[in-house]
C-alpha cells in the first residue's frame, strides 16, 4: 500500500481525533444527529440561535469555578425577550419588600381596580409556576419603568431595558396604579400612591425592526414590525442574572442584589416550583408548561431529583429560556441560556408561529444533550 496514502490517513485521522476533543460543548450539542436538533442547525441562520452554556466545577478547597461558552451571541442583536423580564421584575420587588420595614414579602395588598388580595410572595409563585402575566403587572405597578431600569444599571445591567407591562391595552401607560398593603388587622394600611413614569425612549438595537410585515387591528402591514419600543433583556444579562443569584458569593457585593439570605432562598424555590406544587390544575399546566429545557417536548412529571430554576419567554415568535439545572441525585449541575426565533412566514403578531413543531422540542432536546454531556463528564 501506498505510505503517502497511509501517513495522511493517519494525519487526517490525528486530526479528526483533535477536533473532537476540542470541541465545544456547544459545538457537540448542536452536532447531534436529533432531527430536533439537525432541523434547525440546516439553516441555523434563518432561526437566529443564541445559547451560552456553563458548566460548573469545585476546587479541592471548595471554591466554584465557572468555564462559560457561547454561540451567536451579540448584545446588539435584538429578539423580543418576552416573559423573561419577569424574572429581574421579581427579584427587584423581593428587594424592595427587604428594604422596607413595614412589609414583607407575605404582607397581603390590592391594587387599584381589582378587590383580590395578594402578596409579594404569591406573585412570585404565579410568575415562576406559570408565567403568570397580571402578577407580573402588579409588581411592574409597584416598582415602575424607572426605578426598574435605574436599579439594572446601578448593578451591571448596562443593556436590559424594561418598558413595558404584558399581555394589556395599558402595556406602556405611564401612569401606575396605587396599592395599599395591610401589615396586620390591627395597624395603619400603607397606601402606595405611584408617580408616573417618564416617557418611553426607544432602544437602538440592531434588529430592533424585524420580519416582512405584522398585523395591525386585524390588517397586514407589510413593512418590519418595530420592536424599538419594546422590552430587551440580552441574553448575556439573563445569563449573568442567574449565575449571580444562584452562586452570589461568586460576585463582588457591589453587583449583587441587596436581597436577604432568606429572600434570596424564597425566589430560588418559586424559580424551580412546578405548577403541581402551586396546586394548579396538572391536566392544563403540567410540570414542563414553562420549563422547556429537557422536558418542553413531553407532558410527563419531571423526575424528583431534577430542579431546574427557570424563566422562560415566548411570544413574537421568540422562545427564550434561561436557567440553572441541578440533579441532586447524580451531582450535575449547569447553566443554560438560549433563544430562538421560529416564525417562518416572517410575520409577526399573526399568531402563527413555530413553537410546537420546532422552538420548544429544539430547546428541549438543547437541555438533553448538556445534560448527557455533563453526566459523562462527571462519570
Amino acid at each position: 500500500m501506498n505510505t503517502n496514502y497511509i501517513y495522511n490517513m493517519r494525519y487526517v485521522l490525528i486530526l479528526c481525533l483533535f477536533t473532537a476533543s476540542c470541541s465545544t460543548p456547544i459545538e457537540k450539542a448542536l452536532n447531534s444527529s436529533s432531527p430536533l436538533i439537525t432541523r434547525v442547525t440546516d439553516s441555523i441562520d434563518k432561526y437566529e440561535v443564541q445559547i451560552l452554556f456553563t458548566q460548573i466545577d469545585s476546587t479541592d478547597n471548595g471554591d466554584l469555578q465557572f468555564k462559560d461558552y457561547s454561540y451567536g451571541i451579540n448584545e446588539q442583536n435584538y429578539f423580543y425577550p418576552a416573559s423573561t423580564v419577569k424574572l429581574p421584575v421579581s427579584v427587584l420587588a423581593a428587594e424592595y419588600a427587604d428594604a422596607r420595614e413595614d412589609i414583607t414579602l407575605d404582607t397581603p395588598y390590592i391594587i387599584d381596580g381589582d378587590e383580590e388580595l395578594h402578596s409579594i410572595s404569591d406573585d412570585l409563585r404565579q410568575i415562576f409556576a406559570v408565567s403568570d402575566n397580571k402578577a407580573y403587572n402588579r409588581l411592574y405597578e409597584l416598582l415602575g419603568r424607572d426605578y426598574i431600569n435605574s436599579r439594572l444599571r446601578e448593578k451591571g445591567y448596562t443593556q436590559t431595558t424594561i418598558q413595558h407591562r404584558l399581555a394589556t391595552p395599558e402595556a406602556a401607560v405611564n401612569a401606575r396604579k396605587t396599592i395599599q398593603f395591610f401589615p396586620s388587622y390591627t395597624a395603619e394600611s400603607i397606601i402606595i400612591t405611584n408617580k408616573e413614569d417618564k416617557d418611553l425612549i426607544a432602544n437602538n438595537v440592531v434588529g430592533n425592526k424585524k420580519g416582512l410585515g405584522y398585523i395591525e387591528n386585524g390588517k397586514l402591514v407589510n413593512e418590519p414590525m418595530d420592536f424599538g419600543l419594546k422590552n430587551h433583556f440580552p441574553l448575556q444579562e439573563q445569563h449573568h442574572f442567574v449565575k449571580s443569584l444562584v452562586f452570589p458569593n461568586s460576585f463582588e457585593t457591589s453587583k449583587k442584589f441587596e436581597l436577604s439570605e432568606t429572600s434570596r432562598q424564597r425566589v430560588l424555590k418559586a424559580m424551580k416550583t412546578l405548577p403541581r406544587d402551586a396546586k394548579y390544575n396538572q391536566e392544563e399546566y403540567y410540570d414542563s408548561y414553562v420549563k422547556f429545557f429537557m422536558y418542553g417536548d413531553v407532558t410527563t412529571p419531571i423526575p424528583d431529583n431534577i430542579h431546574i430554576y427557570n424563566k422562560v419567554g415566548f411570544a413574537y415568535g421568540t422562545l427564550t429560556e434561561t436557567a440553572y439545572i441541578e440533579d441532586t441525585q447524580n451531582d450535575i449541575r449547569f447553566i443554560i441560556s438560549a433563544t430562538i426565533l421560529v416564525n417562518d412566514n416572517q410575520i409577526f403578531n399573526d399568531d402563527t408561529y413555530e413553537y410546537e413543531q420546532i422552538g420548544i422540542p429544539f430547546l428541549a432536546q438543547l437541555g438533553r444533550e448538556f445534560y448527557e454531556q455533563e453526566k459523562e463528564r462527571k462519570e
